[in-house]
């Protein structure tokens, strides 16, 4: 017995495959365009970084002659944990934003 092909649960298909596209792209522009800054626990280190995990800057507040070299270390491992941290949060956020509204096919 052949099956009966429903047309328009097809074209609503395609359709709905062009919007996840599209919204894919605004996603991805999205999170390369989002950036977030953070600060090592003393203060003394700023990192910004894009919502995909790219450092794009890191700002150093204060001298560093004075600086003990384990302890600087210390605090820029935190810093740069914190931002990939950031970047997880802010891709969670876009993505929330981006594709919150989008219904499934279930059900159809």
């Amino acid at each position: 017995m052949a099956r009966e092909i429903d047309e328009a649960w097809i074209d609503e298909a395609i359709e709905r495959y062009r919007q996840i596209e599209q919204l894919r792209a605004e996603f991805e522009k999205a999170v390369v365009g989002h950036t977030v800054s953070v600060h090592s626990p003393d203060q003394s280190i700023e990192v910004v970084v894009t919502a995909s995990g790219d450092i794009v800057d890191v700002r150093l507040h204060g001298s560093l002659s004075h600086r003990d070299t384990a302890e600087f270390a210390h605090e820029l491992k935190a810093v740069v944990a914190s931002a990939a941290e950031a970047a997880r949060w802010a891709r969670e956020k876009l993505h929330g934003e981006v594709f919150g509204s989008f219904r499934t096919l279930e059900g159809h």
